[in-house]
């Protein structure tokens, strides 16, 4: 009997090294049957091809800046030929410049802030309008998102983009949906990430999660958000679009997060 994602063929963006949710979402996709393509750019293509190895069979890695129209259109053209068609795409890909965390709110000036919005939330829709044309009924894009309802300790303009992402998400669902895609974001608690290391205060947000969510929460175990992004991936779910999915351990549900 195969895998829940068994025939299906995905793109997954953001794989940097076995911390990251994208791994996780990468190798629990491979486990349900999916075919893979992975896809970085700059100085991470060397440690996501590093990483690729590590899966089972090794999937290619395309070189793709979200950020650059070019790069989309070569990465369409190239899963185009490749495949023919593209069952899913998960969106992990999020940068905020330094001047724009660690509690930098006010001083923080716009091309910082637009470049943290660009990468973050745009990105997310530059990328499944370079694709739909691949994509057939059926289809599911997931992006990975941190709660954004409010201001958390240091997240600064990354918390304004997250809520951005989640904006976008609702407007794709909207128009993506007479194509039969489906657009889902998974809202995860913090995971101890390469990109959660630059983040000054991170650790007092993943200590609240420790002591409030009430399932728990391990930081270094990306596995249940992966698990959550599969499930979205197959056809388990034919009738969601527009969703925000917590996998956070339920701490979304216990009252008003620390300020």
């Amino acid at each position: 009997m195969g895998g829940i994602l068994e025939g299906k063929k995905v793109l997954v963006t953001g794989v940097l090294d076995r911390r990251s949710i994208a791994y996780a979402v990468a190798h629990l996709a491979q486990e349900q049957g999916a075919e893979l393509a992975l896809s970085s750019f700059g100085k991470a293509m060397n440690l996501t091809r590093r990483t690729a190895r590590r899966l089972d069979p090794e999937p290619p890695v395309l070189e793709l800046d979200a950020n650059r129209p070019e790069d989309i259109e070569a990465v369409a053209a190239d899963l185009g030929d490749r495949w023919g068609s593209l069952d899913g795409v998960v969106h992990a890909i999020a940068f905020a410049p330094e001047d724009a965390l660690g509690g930098n709110f006010m001083k923080t000036g716009w091309p910082s802030v637009a470049t943290a919005l660009q990468t973050s939330a745009y990105s997310l829709k530059a990328l499944a309008a370079g694709l739909q044309d691949l994509m057939g009924p059926g289809s599911s894009v997931v992006g990975l998102d941190f709660d954004a309802r409010v201001a958390w300790p240091s997240y600064d303009w990354m918390g304004v983009a997250k809520a951005a992402l989640e904006s976008t998400a609702r407007y794709l669902a909207r128009d993506l949906g007479s194509r039969g895609i489906r657009v889902n974001l998974i809202s995860a608690g913090p995971i101890r990430t390469l990109a959660a290391k630059g983040i000054s205060g991170f650790e007092r947000i993943e200590g609240e999660w420790e002591r409030q969510a009430p399932l728990g929460w391990s930081t270094t175990d990306p596995e249940p958000v992966g698990r959550a992004v599969v499930s979205l991936l197959s056809d388990w779910w034919p009738a969601t679009t527009g969703e925000i999915i917590h996998v956070d351990g339920g701490y979304h549900a216990m009252g008003a997060p620390i300020r």
